[in-house]
């Protein structure tokens, strides 16, 4: 991993690697990459010697793209139970990294949403698994988080928003 690479972490999204600094936790001093996110200036710190065990990844191809719009536009899974086990089942498929995973917890939540108003634990989970996919593609795509959205939100089938 290099200074103005572009990977995704895990439960955060897509971001930048920006630099690397050395701080000192509890008396030992360690190296950290210095990782930002395009959606909300957030920075994170990530240990140099943990980049495996979080499991940051590359950005998925162009390529790869067009099964990302293919699980955007699917029918919704139907996960059974209460509010509480969807809610477990999704924040795990978010924790595994991949892409498809968020897009599918994305298209579920959304759709559900919008015919029904979700639980606020769910209403998390959404906004995360969007925060998730669109920060990655607003790369892939070289498009704004704005249009992203758009976009996302055209290949789910939401309901464009009332204009007040």
């Amino acid at each position: 991993m290099n200074i103005g690479d572009k990977v995704v972490y895990p439960m955060h999204g897509a971001g930048e690697i920006t630099g690397i600094e050395k701080n000192e936790v509890g008396g030992v001093v360690s190296s950290y990459y210095i990782f930002r996110l395009p959606m909300g200036s957030l920075k994170l710190m990530l240990p140099v010697d943990k980049v495996e065990e979080v499991g940051l990844r590359e950005l998925i191809t162009p390529a790869q793209l067009e099964e990302v719009v293919e699980v955007l536009k699917a029918e919704t899974d139907q996960i059974q139970g209460s509010w509480n086990k969807r809610f477990h089942t999704n924040l795990e498929r978010l924790k595994t990294g991949d892409i498809l995973d968020a897009a599918a917890v994305a298209r579920n939540l959304s759709r559900q949403n919008s015919k029904k108003k979700i639980s606020s634990g769910e209403r998390r989970i959404l906004d995360l698994s969007r925060q998730i996919l669109i920060s990655e593609l607003v790369y892939v795509c070289n498009k704004t988080p704005e249009e992203i959205t758009e976009w996302i939100d055209e290949l789910i089938g939401l309901p464009e928003p009332e204009e007040n």
